[in-house]
């Protein structure tokens, strides 16, 4: 789907019940799903209460190296992800959720899309504001994606929420004129890459190159985006990708960085302390986003998740 709205909510003042208010938004997310739209509910770190048997890496998202996160575009109680095929129809299904949603109040709300948007090799891939395709690092198969963003009963996570998955959402603004003033070539270093996939060394964006064949950096240097992130790549970090540009202006415009894992250490997190000292460090700020967490599909989890006071 090209086009989102991400919407961060909390709980509104003077509601006590979490469980009810719960299951109130996942079944107006229920309602919305379907057809050419597609919604789902993750739940921030304060959805569920304090006694519940929680989700064992849902935290507040901490700041990392380089970030300066805006309060007022971070976190939240409750993540919905809306898309769609069209712009106007993801928001008409936005407006018509949060509606019923009235014990729910607006946190912070993007709006994105996916140029380019399309599937090669079962891949999901589209054009970042940096002109360069994202997606090539995803699993080709419906398989690859469940291995690596879907929790099994092999983690020692509470039974209710096997089969769920862990969002995080990154607001990353992008010095885009900073960017375009660099060559393609030099940019090509920064990233890793060619514009269209292809590795440096010449090989195909379908396959994995060996960066060990290279251990001084003179073909792909040692600070490029897509070494620091997975200096094996044959060894891919354990997440899927599936992010979204957006535009507020000409002077603040970037990436909605959204990923899956079934262990945000393993997954996010390790990626991100790679990518400390990147060379594209200097062209990016994250400002928001938050920590999630993707219930199983089936609403039993509910009753599961919030436990009854006696």
């Amino acid at each position: 789907m090209p086009y989102a709205q991400v919407i961060s909510l909390d709980l509104a003042a003077g509601v006590e019940e979490r469980r009810s208010a719960v299951r109130t938004a996942y079944r107006a997310v229920a309602a919305t799903d379907g057809g050419k739209i597609a919604a789902w509910l993750a739940l921030g770190e304060n959805a569920l209460p304090p006694d519940a048997d929680r989700p064992q890496h849902l935290k507040q998202m901490p700041s990392f190296a380089g970030d300066v996160l805006d309060p007022s575009q971070s976190h939240g109680d409750l993540l919905l992800q809306i898309t769609g095929a069209s712009s106007p129809a993801v928001k008409k299904a936005a407006e018509q959720t949060l509606r019923a949603l009235p014990q729910w109040r607006v946190r912070w709300r993007m709006e994105g899309v996916r140029p380019e948007n399309r599937t090669e090799d079962g891949r999901g891939l589209a054009r970042n504001p940096f002109h360069f395709n994202e997606g090539y690092g995803n699993p080709g198969t419906p398989a690859g994606v469940t291995e690596r963003a879907t929790i099994t009963d092999t983690e020692g996570e509470p039974s209710w929420a096997v089969g769920g998955s862990y969002q995080v959402i990154r607001i990353i603004r992008l010095a885009t004129e900073f960017w375009d003033r660099d060559t393609e070539h030099e940019q090509e270093r920064i990233i890793g890459r060619r514009r269209d996939g292809q590795w440096l060394d010449g090989t195909p964006s379908t396959e994995r190159p060996s960066f060990a064949t290279d251990p001084h950096g003179k073909i792909t240097p040692l600070d490029a985006h897509v070494r620091r992130a997975t200096p094996d790549r044959r060894n891919p970090p354990p997440l899927v990708r599936r992010g979204y540009n957006y535009h507020r202006g000409d002077d603040d415009q970037g990436l909605i960085f959204s990923c899956f894992q079934r262990d945000l250490m393993k997954g996010f997190e390790a990626v991100q302390k790679r990518l400390e000292g990147e060379a594209m460090a200097r062209y990016m700020l994250t400002t928001g986003g938050g920590y999630f967490f993707v219930p199983p599909p089936k609403e039993h989890w509910i009753d599961a998740a919030f436990p009854k006071r006696t």
